[in-house]
């Protein structure tokens, strides 16, 4: 009875359309109620325990850096960087888009805010240069993801409180498969744009102009230095480099940069309230989800079920991908990953998967439920920058989901791409 008051009220509340965090712990209260050996108490005290964890502080400050960067111009001057150095390739405009999502996503870790500050600072021009507005809505939603793939990622800190996992080595195994969605998306980007006719910059920057332009920059770029440096230099944790990060993008745009004002950063903070209070629903709700589901002993008997399918390492993992993949159109992506990783990683671990690897097999399979209709975040917030309707986003995106989906897959069944650095370094 609790199982199926858990799964059917899920299920109910999300045809509803309530939101997601909201459903969960109403699909938790639901369980609680027609269990007799559970008290009242349960999910409150779920609420509260879920986000009392030190590595959780990360979250909020990763998500006031993120805001603060983009009101504090550090982002503009990254996205200037971007210009010069990729502004003349055909698609040019397109390249900096994924370019500059990847600089401010190795700050902000969230890929909202890497859709929203990117997207508000291009649309407009790319728009203008002539650039198909679906496509340009799509691509922004899907570089968006790179703020959940390269490190720092806030889905990565999620692994790592659920499982157990290394979050630095989470980060460190970010860096490759980064690299390859980075690759993917230009080399899409270079060729549609090339068959579609969208030209780059007739003029050339020169030598001393794109000095002028890195100088300008140097501050935004020993950002993620002294972050990502002082977390593997063994300097600060990653709970504490999101504080540096925050208190950093500050010091920026107040005394280096000038353009953080007090109603600029107040509303930067308001902004990151409203989204770390989301979030932290979501994860105290999810909280609750996943130990009911332990109390019913659903990982072991999905456990169970899973090995009974095959024994065959390469079908299994093919199985988990598709079973993400089908998890990310309907649940967010923050709560599917406090659920699932502590049931899938035994399954992925009994066929000799490492906890790592298959922390980032989670992160890029679940990243693709960010741009994947009908709950994408990514594709919310890219119809509300862009000002256009969901469904425009959500053709726009489906290439760019393609693009997704074979790195995915790339990712799942070389090993090494996630592996070496770790290896490597730890």
């Amino acid at each position: 009875m609790v199982t199926a008051a858990l799964f059917l009220g899920l299920a109910v509340f999300m045809i509803l359309s309530v939101p997601v965090g909201v459903a969960i712990g109403l699909a938790a209260v639901l369980a609680v109620f027609v269990s007799d050996a559970l008290s009242n108490s349960f999910v409150p005290l779920a609420l509260v325990t879920g986000v009392d964890s030190f590595p959780i502080m990360a979250v909020p400050m990763f998500i006031l850096a993120g805001e603060l960067m983009s009101s504090g111009g550090i982002s503009r001057r990254i996205l200037n960087v971007c210009q010069v150095f990729f502004g003349r390739f055909p698609g040019g405009l397109a390249m900096v888009a994924v370019m500059t999502a990847l600089f401010f996503s190795s700050v902000s870790g969230s890929a909202p805010a890497t859709v929203a500050a990117v997207g508000s600072m291009l649309i407009p021009s790319m728009i203008e240069k002539g650039y198909d507005k679906r496509f340009v809505l799509g691509l922004l939603a899907t570089a968006g993801c790179m703020g959940v793939i390269f490190p720092p990622s806030i889905p990565m800190v999620l692994y790592g409180v659920a499982t157990g996992a290394s979050i630095s080595g989470m980060f460190i195994a970010g860096f490759l498969p980064g690299v390859l969605v980075v690759s993917g998306l230009l080399f899409y980007v270079y060729f549609y744009s090339k068959k579609m006719g969208w030209k780059g910059e007739e003029s050339a920057y020169s030598g001393p102009e794109k000095l002028r332009a890195l100088w300008d920059a140097k501050w935004a770029f020993i950002n993620p230095i002294i972050i990502l440096g002082g977390i593997y230099g063994g300097f600060f944790t990653p709970t504490e480099a999101a504080s540096v990060a925050a208190v950093y993008a500050f010091f920026c745009g107040v005394f280096i940069y000038r353009e953080l004002d007090f109603k600029k950063l107040w509303n930067s903070i308001g902004k990151a309230c409203l989204t770390t209070g989301a979030v932290m629903i979501i994860l105290g709700a999810a909280t609750a989800f996943a130990r009911l589901l332990t109390i019913e002993q659903i990982p072991a008997i999905l456990a169970g079920w899973m090995l009974g399918l095959t024994e065959n390492r390469v079908l299994m993992l093919l199985y988990i991908n598709i079973f993400m993949l089908i998890v990310g159109l309907v649940i967010d992506p923050t709560p599917a990953m406090l659920i699932l990783s502590p049931i899938l990683l035994p399954v992925a671990a009994s066929f000799g998967v490492h906890p790592i690897h298959f922390g980032m097999i989670m992160v890029i399979s679940l990243s693709i439920g960010k741009i994947t209709p009908p709950i994408g975040i990514n594709l919310f917030v890219a119809s509300r920058i862009g000002n256009e309707r969901l469904e425009v986003v959500s053709r726009g995106v489906m290439p760019f989901v393609v693009v997704m989906v074979v790195i995915l897959f790339i990712v799942t069944y070389i090993p090494q791409i996630s592996l070496f650095l770790p290896d490597l370094l730890l």
